[in-house]
């Protein structure tokens, strides 16, 4: 597989302006589904800052992913309506179904796991979006039946 090539996300900010660092990193990510290591190296040389610097400037900002999602994208809902509902139980056994962390992709590709503040559904409390499909009263019976669902899903295509 050959490297994406950022040439033309980068040659929309000709400037080489700093100012333009987080619509760069914007732009990556929708092109890209997250930020790969290459391309935050060639936004530092774009903009003459280390990529450290800028690596420092997109973990500031939980909307960047320096991993690509999983087939099936989970979202927690860690909001107050949840909380009370007990979503964490909720998601200590997503963790130990998907054998992931939140912010990590199965190496297999197949899940990726992200907590978020809100999925603004709190009469549907707690909820589990996967893929933007939301799943209410999510307990984690229903999330380890949704996973083995998803798991022979994924094999007969």
């Amino acid at each position: 597989m050959t490297a994406p090539d950022f040439d033309p996300i980068v040659a929309k900010y000709p400037s080489g302006n700093r100012d333009a660092l987080i619509p760069l990193l914007q732009d990556v990510q929708q092109q890209c589904g997250y930020l790969p290591r290459e391309a935050v190296v060639r936004i530092g040389q774009h903009l003459q800052l280390p990529a450290s610097k800028v690596y420092g400037v997109a973990t500031f900002f939980n909307q960047f992913r320096f991993q690509p999602l999983g087939r099936y994208h989970f979202q927690v809902c860690r909001g107050t309506a949840c909380h009370v509902k007990k979503s964490m139980q909720t998601l200590t056994a997503l963790q130990r179904a998907l054998n992931i962390k939140p912010g990590q992709t199965s190496r297999d590709g197949l899940f990726s796991l992200e907590v978020v503040a809100c999925l603004g559904a709190c009469g549907l409390a707690p909820v589990v979006a996967v893929n933007g499909e939301f799943h209410a009263g999510a307990s984690p019976d229903l999330v380890n039946r949704l996973v083995r669902t998803l798991r022979k899903e994924a094999k007969v295509k």
